[in-house]
């Protein structure tokens, strides 16, 4: 635990962890994978094409396309849902016709061999009739017999069913960090004001302005998707008891106007699953963070909505520490989304950060909040990481604890492993789309960020050239001072405790022999 801003010193919690001890004199390659199936993933699949979508007006107006073009089964797997959101209101036409849920309607009635399926989370039904949106038991009502709303009670007191998953015919996946409700439509422009970015109006108008959001989901096809239909497939018959058999259809849909971000590349899914009901826990996705924390040798760029896993700081603080450790920015929101969420994980965030930044003895490490050119905050939704050139992870979980142990979450990472074939094609997309989200934060080019970093030889420094005190840019982040109920409140973790075993140190001993040789460019 941490006391006094150090980082643990305590042994592992758990003992039993698989992964061999590595001694001083043995150890696995050095630039060996970091996602390995059964421990830092729990599969590892092709991509015959594998596309990522910043902010979701390119992912809505993909997704419409797509479930209308489905032919066997659409099958969404959400956190939240709202079928009275508009899809892709930039292409015209008339309003009631592009919800979501007149969407799906058109889908079914147009193809009498189509089924689409929703599962919600329950409290997440909650918080959507908070907004206006009828009672489940209504909406099956009024659907057509094809089109089946469920909600899924199936996980421990506290918990959330987190993933944000859509399958097309079992061969198209989207999977990553947008759920397909209000407030998420935007464009990586985050325009100060933008007339498309409401939410759902009742019957008299227009529903109120939201404000800029940043988010990012993935699209693939292939033995990925598959992989990924299976998983949707599988917490369908946990939240509602029916067992959907696999889709096996020829077709595949890929939308036309979207270009993949690298195509033929191999994919892994990391999973975390709760300990409920008699499923064992799955932790996959913490495992990958200590082991890509472990393994980075320059560069950790994240994207998240919190910063607030003890553990993950604490991983963090001790790779800050050293001489020659990674540089590691961090992008957040400026405050949480809701006061019950800010009182949580803002307070975490403050606590946390008062023991990396005190490991930060060589200035490696940056928390910026994104601002739009009128310097209003950006929320930030996304949960990317990127690791050196060589991991590119994108998915549901965030920084905290739940996303570790408590919540249901799906993410999925590309590796350039060294001394494969194609390891430099894969590091080139990794460092490239970590570029590309930079430039947008910074109000710049991907190739501006590119030849900051380079010319620097830093993360951090590449990003401060670049940095503009008005307008479109990052802006450091300084915590609010807490006072002595939220320091309590942080140090108690009640409200986001730990419900996974320390394996960190073994972890990084295992992992750490990963790293890149000294003699490489800063990517």
């Amino acid at each position: 635990m941490i006391d006094g801003g150090q980082t643990t010193t305590e042994p592992d919690t758990d003992p039993a962890l698989p992964l061999p001890v590595v001694d001083a004199g043995r150890g696995p390659e050095r630039g060996g994978a970091l996602l390995i199936p059964g421990e830092t993933c729990w599969r590892i699949e092709r991509a015959t094409r594998f596309a990522i979508f910043v902010d979701a007006a390119g992912y809505f107006a993909a997704l419409k396309r797509a479930v209308l073009q489905a032919e066997r089964r659409v099958l969404f797997i959400g956190w939240d849902f709202d079928p009275r959101i508009r899809l892709d209101p930039l292409d015209g036409g008339r309003p009631e016709d592009d919800q979501l849920g007149a969407v799906l309607d058109r889908a079914v009635e147009g193809n009498p061999d189509l089924h689409v399926g929703v599962l919600q989370w329950d409290l997440g039904m909650l918080r959507a009739l908070g907004r206006g949106l009828k009672p489940i038991v209504w909406l099956d009502r009024q659907t057509p017999d094809r089109l089946t709303f469920a909600v899924d009670t199936h996980h421990p007191v506290g918990g959330a069913h987190h993933q944000k998953v859509v399958v097309i015919d079992d061969s198209l996946a989207f999977a990553g960090g947008i759920d397909v409700t209000a407030d998420r439509w935007d464009t990586s422009e985050h325009a100060d004001a933008n007339p498309h970015r409401r939410r759902p109006g009742s019957r008299r108008g227009e529903g109120r302005p939201t404000g800029p959001w940043h988010d990012a989901t993935s699209m693939m096809t292939g033995p990925a998707a598959r992989a990924v239909a299976e998983l949707a497939r599988e917490r369908w018959e946990s939240g509602t008891g029916e067992r959907l058999d696999a889709v096996s259809t020829e077709h595949e849909y890929w939308p036309e106007d979207v270009e993949p971000l690298i195509t033929d590349v191999d994919v892994a899914i990391s999973r975390t699953r709760p300990e409920h009901g008699g499923t064992p826990l799955v932790h996959e996705i913490e495992l990958l963070w200590l082991a890509a924390i472990a393994a980075a040798r320059r560069s950790i760029y994240v994207e998240s909505q919190y910063f607030a896993s003890r553990r993950i700081a604490e991983a963090v603080a001790e790779r800050l520490r050293e001489d020659d450790g990674p540089d590691v920015v961090v992008v957040n929101p400026e405050t949480a989304d809701g006061w019950l969420s800010e009182k949580a994980m803002g307070t975490a965030r403050a606590r946390v950060l008062e023991l990396v930044r005190e490991a930060d003895v060589h200035d490696r490490f940056r928390l910026y909040t994104p601002v739009t050119e009128q310097r209003e905050h950006i929320y930030v939704h996304a949960k990317v990481t990127v690791v050196d050139d060589r991991l590119l992870r994108i998915g549901s979980s965030n920084v905290n604890n739940r996303s570790m142990g408590l919540d249901t979450e799906c993410d999925l990472a590309i590796e350039a492993v060294e001394g494969r074939p194609d390891a430099a094609r894969i590091g080139a997309t990794v460092v490239g789309f970590r570029d590309r989200l930079l430039a947008e934060h910074l109000g710049c080019s991907a190739d501006d960020v590119a030849a900051a970093i380079a010319d620097t030889g830093s993360l951090v420094r590449g990003i401060e050239r670049l940095r503009r005190p008005a307008g479109r840019s990052l802006v450091p982040f300084e915590p609010p001072e807490l006072g002595p109920a939220d320091r309590a409140l942080a140090e108690s973790e009640v409200m986001d405790p730990e419900k996974t075993p320390n394996r960190w140190r073994r972890v990084e001993r295992f992992f750490a022999r990963r790293r890149r040789p000294k003699g490489r460019v800063r990517p």
